[in-house]
This record gives structure tokens, sequence and C-alpha cells, in this order.
């Protein structure tokens, strides 16, 4: 990701669906006016999920997601299919590609239910309507061609209308903070991050902190002790990488607010309660307990990777117990967590806040307990009291 491009966790992600040669790659093709997908009339040549992040008026960025068809057949084609259903768990907004010269099938109305099961928006687009006479339309429904492009500014508009995003959502910072505030953060050299970059928690934190009128002063963890020192006044608030939690707290005043970019994008995602009860099985986790650690981005594993080496390490010293850990990283995410005690999840900067509840409610669903890196780090380390003071709707497991 380039440095000034919208991480794909920021963009209305917009999924197409369909059966195999209803013109679904065809009409993405259409709707963004570049040839992002493959186009043939052979059947099921789009074979996995394609993605493709770009700026498409009047929406701004957003994730275009072409799927394979919903009907495929066989071994690989149920594989396939399965992998179509799991786009729908990030998706914002849902295009359902009907051959118009067909009519919906069975399996266009199967989708119709999994988009309203998944409170997903949707709006169906009858295709090929230069080949029927009808074309009217109506509520959710519209007679498009790819061919001679009937209709695709308005359903352009129609998805731009089911995208829009309530005014109120939550900051990452900025609403904990007032203009001329200034914001300390402790970011470690993160040798997981690309060469010459900070990681994308912290970029995005920056960014909120700005859009607040405040300052953000970064430092590395050695240098915050005299930077606190020589600032003259108190930071409104420190944020630290959640690696090297201990040494932050110790190096700050009591009266300074402190949190990880984790606890705070874990706030961000919409799971910060459950990720903090959460912490609590740790307490009485057990011999061969097992733990599933996920990863929202995929990314080159260094010899001290905190997701598979420092956390299950750290577990591991804390509760005394021969805990197993299993890995998943990317849009990998089991449907069946029954072998677990506990997910640890990433702070998912990478992944909407769609695929972030969606991952929390299963684990919800299936009463496992659901954290992240950070929250549970602060625990660990027993600092998770004082590291969400700011929220005090908020309150530690057996703390009242």
């Amino acid at each position: 990701m380039g440095m000034n491009e919208t991480p794909s966790g920021e963009r209305v992600h917009i999924g197409f669906f369909g059966r195999r040669n209803a013109g679904k790659s065809s009409l993405v093709n259409a709707v963004t006016g570049q040839d992002l997908a493959v186009v043939s009339d052979v059947k099921g040549t789009t074979t996995d999920p394609v993605h493709k992040a770009m700026e498409l008026l009047p929406l701004g960025p957003v994730l275009i997601i072409d799927t394979p068809g919903i009907d495929d057949e066989g071994a690989l084609g149920e594989l396939r299919v399965r992998k179509s259903k799991q786009v729908l768990n990030k998706t914002d907004v849902a295009v359902l590609v009907v051959d118009a010269s067909l009519g919906r099938s069975a399996a266009d109305n199967e989708l119709i239910g999994i988009f309203r099961q998944k409170n997903v928006p949707y709006i169906i687009a009858y295709n090929k309507s230069d080949l029927v006479d009808a074309v009217a339309y109506g509520g959710n429904e519209i007679y498009v061609s790819a061919i001679d492009k009937t209709n695709i500014e308005e359903l352009k508009n129609r998805i731009a209308v089911l995208a829009k995003t309530e005014e109120t959502k939550l900051r990452i910072v900025g609403d904990l903070i007032d203009p001329s505030d200034f914001v300390v953060l402790v970011v470690p050299v993160d040798k997981a991050a690309p060469k010459g970059r900070l990681i994308l928690p912290q970029q995005q934190t920056i960014r909120d902190i700005l859009e607040a009128d405040a300052a953000a002063i970064v430092v590395k963890e050695f240098e915050l002790r005299d930077t606190l020192t020589f600032l003259g006044k108190k930071p409104r608030l420190v944020i630290t990488d959640s690696q090297v939690f201990a040494k932050v707290s110790a190096d700050t005043p009591a009266d300074i607010p402190l949190t990880s970019f984790s606890i705070l994008f874990a706030r961000y995602k919409g799971f910060l309660e459950q990720a903090v009860h959460g912490t609590a099985v740790l307490d009485r986790l057990e011999d061969g307990d097992r733990i599933l650690v996920c990863e929202g981005c995929t990314h080159h594993r260094q010899c001290d990777d905190i997701g598979t080496v420092k956390l299950p390490r750290w577990v591991r010293n804390f509760t005394g117990r021969r805990t197993e850990f299993d890995f998943t990283a990317g849009g990998a995410f089991p449907d069946d967590l029954s072998p677990y005690s506990l997910v640890l999840h990433c702070g998912g900067c990478m992944l909407n806040e769609r695929e972030m509840r969606y991952r929390q409610k299963c684990a919800a669903d299936q009463n496992i307990p659901f954290t992240n890196y950070g929250t549970a780090i602060a625990h660990i380390q027993g600092i998770l009291k004082r590291s969400i003071a700011m929220f005090p709707n908020i309150s530690p497991p057996n703390e009242g």
C-alpha cells in the first residue's frame, strides 16, 4: 500500500455476486471503467475472488470484489462457492448480478436470503438488458447492460446511496483530545514494517490526531522518559505499541493517561468491551487449551514475530500452562471455533468494520472469549485497568 493510499480496512467493500455467465465480470468492468476482471463466454472464468482497490465516483475509495459463480459445480466449484459466501462477511454493499434473459434462479434467491440474514444492503442488477424488451426498474432492482452501458451511472449512484455510513462513526483517538493538545506516541522500530515506514495503525493514529488540530510527538521507547521531562508540560495522552507496554507504563507518570494503539483500534472497530472481558480467560487456562491467534494481514514472519512467537511465549509464562496455539492470517477465519478456549486477534487495521464484527459475532455465538493483542498484553502485564481508564464505561474483569 502506498503512503497516501486509503487503507483497505477504511474502504467501502462492494461485492458482485451471481451465477456463472450472468456477466458479473463484464459489469464490474463497466462500473469501474477499467478491465479489472477477465471476461469470457466460458462458464467459471472467475475462479477466485478478485479484489481491486480504487477510487469510484460518487463514492470515493472503494474495494471492488468480483466473485466466482454461486452455482459452480464439482469439488473445486464447491470450494469456490464457499469463498464467494465468505466474501459476504466483509461486504458493505452487495450487487446481485442476474442474467435478464433468464431471470432469477434458486441460487440467486438463496443469495438474497443470505444478504438479508447478514444484514448486507444489496441491489439486484439485471444484466444483459440489451437482450430483452422489459427494462423497467424500481426499488432495489435495476436493469443494466454492461455491453451498451445502459443505467451504469444509475447503478453506481444506487450503490453510493446504500454505502453511506453514519456521520457519528468513532474516531481512533480524535474524540479523546482537544485542539492544541499534544499526544506522545511511543513507536519502536518494527522489523515487520516496510523499510522507511511506520506500521498502518501508527500512520492512521497520527492522521487522526492532526485532524483533531492536535500535535503528535513520536518517540522510541528509550526516549520517552527524557522527552516527558523536557516537554515542560504534560501530554494529554501517551499511546504506545503494545510490545513495549511494560517499559512505557513504568516511564509514564501515573497522572498521564496511557493506552496502546491496539486498544484504541479495538474501540475503533467496535469490540473493546468484548476484548477486555475476553482477557479473563487468561487467568483460568489449563494445560492443552488451544488459542487461535488471528492476523488480519499477511506479512513476512520475523524471528521474534509478535503473533507467532512473542504472544505464545508471554501467555505461557503468565499462565504457567502448556497451552497450544493455531494461527491464521489475512482473510482466513474458521467457521467452527469450538476447539478453542480463546480467540486472540490483532488490531484489525487491514480489516473493515463489518468483517471484524462478523469475527467477534462468530466467537460470541459459540461462547468463545475474544480479545486482541494489546488488551491481552495489558492484562498479562498488570496494567489493563490503567490502559482503559479513559473509557469509564468499560471495567476490567472482576473489577466491577
